[in-house]
């Protein structure tokens, strides 16, 4: 299986497919969210940290303006990146790159780690079908992505 495509027809839908991604984590994952603006990769980010963490109603910061944010849970420690605004990958190095992905990485705008895009990674290609409705399509994770569709 090559790839796997969600309809995301509300927040529900998005908490769901978070809830089944979260499931399969394991260290050293990267999980790599594209999609233009309001396409909902901090939406998705932030379900998949609630269940992650094991905490529905934990707040979950955007981390816009800090680029990252670190969570541990009771596995492994989780780092969301927002790096839509780094200006060149080799800004990583002062973010914790290399530590974090001994790790869970969890990034938004992947892009802009161009060379620094791990192996490997579950990408998650969001967009925009309508007003409300969302696609996902997922590819990535070789061993696991058929365990998704389950």
């Amino acid at each position: 299986m090559d790839e796997l495509i969600y309809s995301l027809p509300d927040l529900k839908a998005t908490e769901l497919l978070a809830k089944k991604i979260a499931s399969f984590i394991k260290p050293h994952d990267s999980i790599l969210l594209y999609g233009p603006l309001g396409v909902g990769k901090t939406s998705l980010a932030r379900a998949l940290l609630r269940v992650v963490c094991r905490d529905p109603y934990m707040e979950v910061p955007s981390p816009s303006f800090t680029l990252v944010q670190q969570y541990d849970t009771f596995e492994f420690s989780l780092y969301h990146y927002d790096l839509w605004r780094l200006n060149h990958e080799d800004d990583l190095i002062e973010l914790d790159w290399e530590d974090a992905k001994e790790g869970v990485t969890l990034v938004e705008w992947p892009e802009r780690l161009g060379s620094l895009i791990p192996d490997n990674a579950l990408q998650i290609h969001l967009s925009i079908q309508s007003e409300t409705l969302r696609h996902a399509r997922l590819t990535g994770w070789p061993d696991r992505l058929s365990l998704l569709s389950v």
